[in-house]
């Protein structure tokens, strides 16, 4: 089996969709000698800011002289993106070898009344086995969908970590924020601390009885732990953290946008909730030297040129504040493309507006894309005059924004990690490294 070979059977798994529960991949897992129990784990969930936290945690940990593992996902650039020590992605041999020894486990789980290991199941039994080969002294795990029955579910972290709170995949989640905290609060274990960024007292309500029940000691931002954003624009944030352990001052993080700098304090105080003696001087290096391609990240100063990986309300909220402290009166062009499961109407009410110069509308390389020519004519109803048109293809709607963007103007892409993904590409071919 080579690379490709691999690729192709994970990814074929794909067709047994999504199917919460717990029981195939504890015994996928059992199959595989129980790796995860092996590992030291942060455990982290939320709505938005989940793969933001993350990074921000491990490069904290880092920081400090850890061996750290760290396992997100989607990924933007390769597969191998979703599994990595120390910033460097598994290497494609090792994935290689990994699916031979955990491919006959799967297929003979298939043959079983629990049915066939999903893909993302198996995703996390691979990584939990890389991990436990590589030894990190750490391993930050984000939850793939919801919570309680997320495959990643199987770990006892030393630490659990909330984000923000908001409606998505109401499906298969719930339709309210009370439903959808209940699923994000299946990670919060006995007596295990957790932390939480949620500002929602509906989300805030199920995370307080939870935590009692399971006498797990809860902290919260904007109670337990304040963040006071000094200065942001698109080159950073500077803010100041006080937290039961820590009073930090103009704290620097690289990555733009205020709402950043709850997703830092979070993995703040994720990491004071560890083990271990805290180092001050570890924790500002960490959190500056954290990188997190994809949000809000900027190819290119003339003209601004950047992509974000929002996709549903919240995230959308998120960087329509980001872009509306940072373009400086740049007129805007929007290149957006959107699944159909989300709250589209919702979405471009926040966004298009922005498009002060035009919006491209494109089709997700995903099955649930929504249709670029409904989303378009959508949108003519948040745009005042500014011109709204359809590239179904992202590379010729990229390249095709980039060519009407003059040198004082900005250009951005969003709308889904699908779309940005292929944007990217063609982003570093013209703006390379």
């Amino acid at each position: 089996m080579n690379y490709e070979e691999a690729l192709n059977w994970i990814h074929g798994l794909y067709r047994f969709g999504s199917n919460p529960g717990l029981e195939r991949i504890s015994e996928l897992l059992s199959r595989l000698g129980n790796p995860q129990n092996q590992l030291r784990c942060v455990h982290i969930a939320g709505t938005n800011g989940k793969g933001s936290t993350a990074a921000f945690l491990a490069s904290i940990l880092e920081a400090e002289g850890n061996r750290v593992g760290l396992y997100t996902s989607p990924y933007l650039e390769a597969f191998t993106n979703r599994m990595a020590v120390n910033g460097y992605d598994i290497d494609a041999a090792e994935l290689v070898r990994l699916v031979e020894q955990v491919r006959p486990h799967v297929e003979a789980i298939a043959d079983t009344p629990a049915g066939p290991p999903t893909e993302f199941e198996v995703v996390t039994a691979l990584a939990f086995t890389y991990f436990a080969a590589a030894k990190p002294d750490w391993v930050v795990v984000e939850v793939g969908l919801g919570g309680r029955l997320d495959a990643t579910n199987v770990i006892v972290p030393a630490v659990s970590a909330i984000t923000n709170i908001g409606l998505e995949h109401t499906q298969v989640l719930g339709d309210t924020i009370e439903a959808i905290a209940g699923e994000k609060a299946g990670i919060i274990k006995p007596e295990i601390p957790v932390v939480t960024a949620a500002q929602k007292i509906e989300a805030l309500t199920v995370f307080r009885r939870i935590s009692a029940e399971r006498k797990a000691t809860l902290y919260e931002l904007d109670r337990d732990i304040v963040v006071d954003v000094i200065s942001s624009s698109l080159t950073g944030v500077v803010f100041n953290y006080k937290s039961p352990w820590h009073n930090l001052q103009n704290l620097h993080i690289a990555l733009p946008g205020r709402h950043q700098a709850r997703n830092a304090a979070l993995a703040l105080a994720a990491r004071e909730l560890l083990p271990g003696k805290l180092n001050e001087s570890a924790m500002r290096r960490g959190l500056a030297a954290t990188r997190w391609p994809g949000r809000l990240e900027i190819f290119s100063h003339k003209p601004l040129v950047l992509v974000d990986a929002a996709h549903n309300a919240d995230g959308i909220l998120a960087l329509r504040d980001a872009l509306a402290e940072g373009l400086g009166g740049r007129k805007l062009h929007l290149v957006l493309g959107i699944l159909g499961d989300k709250a589209v109407d919702e979405i471009l009410a926040l966004i298009a507006p922005l498009a002060t110069a035009g919006l491209i509308v494109t089709r997700p390389d995903n099955p649930r894309a929504a249709d670029p020519y409904q989303v378009a004519e959508l949108a003519r109803h948040y745009l005042h005059g500014a011109p709204v048109v359809v590239e179904e293809d992202i590379s010729r709607a990229v390249t095709r924004a980039l060519s009407e963007t003059k040198e004082g103007e900005a250009l951005c892409v969003s709308g889904s990690f699908y779309t940005i993904s292929e944007a990217r590409d063609v982003l570093l071919q013209i703006f390379p490294r």
